[in-house]
């Protein structure tokens, strides 16, 4: 689908399997940060604004991991091609502050997620590169995290080229243990923040030489 932002006339191609269909969302602009209105009706249904105001909504189980977008106004992020993304969920500001300025520091475009329904709508959009995950982030358990239950039930093809980084204060940072049991790339303990970028510029570059190994043998193999 191609739009073109009213205020300073910037072109935007935005694949059509990432809009919602039948239900009002915005993208914003990457030029002037303009929000542009999109509203994808479904065949057969009447526009969803309409049927708002003709009758409520389903109430939200939050205990369902399937969860759906954000808000009825659902917001597109629209980054440029090929930027690198970093999705951060953390519990408090100065922490949050640290886990982006880390992220950002290692060359990723830092995207904060406000509560567990976003964090997955964004997931759903996006492809992240690495992913920061905090434990109680949205009041919630890292064991009963419904983010974690989403990353694990990605395929495979998708899971590997995601780097998934866990941070609880129980943890001791880059133990390879803990972070095989929670399908995690690696854990941090919160009180390491302070030196977190040079921690993850190790374990990012050894994960990235594994998994060049790994690729480049199933190019040879043809299972790639």
């Amino acid at each position: 689908m191609e739009i073109i932002c009213e205020k300073c006339n910037t072109r935007l191609n935005i694949p059509d399997e990432k809009i919602p269909r039948g239900q009002q969302s915005t993208v914003s602009c990457p030029k002037c940060k303009n929000r542009i209105t999109l509203n994808i009706p479904v065949p057969g249904r009447k526009n969803l604004s309409s049927e708002a105001e003709e009758k409520p909504g389903p109430g939200v189980n939050n205990a369902d991991p399937d969860y759906g977008y954000e808000d009825d106004d659902a917001s597109l992020d629209f980054f440029e091609e090929g930027a690198k993304l970093a999705l951060v969920m953390g519990n408090e500001a100065q922490q949050i502050k640290k886990l982006g300025r880390t992220v950002e520091e290692l060359g990723y475009r830092c995207v904060s997620a406000k509560n567990t329904r976003d964090a997955i709508s964004k997931m759903r959009l996006h492809h992240f590169d690495v992913i920061l995950l905090s434990d109680g982030f949205d009041g919630i358990d890292m064991a009963q995290s419904p983010i974690l239950q989403h990353i694990n039930n990605l395929s495979m093809s998708l899971r590997r080229r995601v780097f998934l980084a866990l941070v609880a204060d129980e943890y001791k940072t880059m133990d390879h243990m803990m972070a095989f049991a929670m399908s995690a790339n690696m854990v941090i303990n919160g009180g390491d923040l302070d030196r977190l970028t040079s921690i993850m510029q190790h374990a990012i570059s050894d994960n990235e030489k594994f998994y060049k190994v790994f690729m480049d043998t199933m190019v040879e193999v043809g299972k790639a």
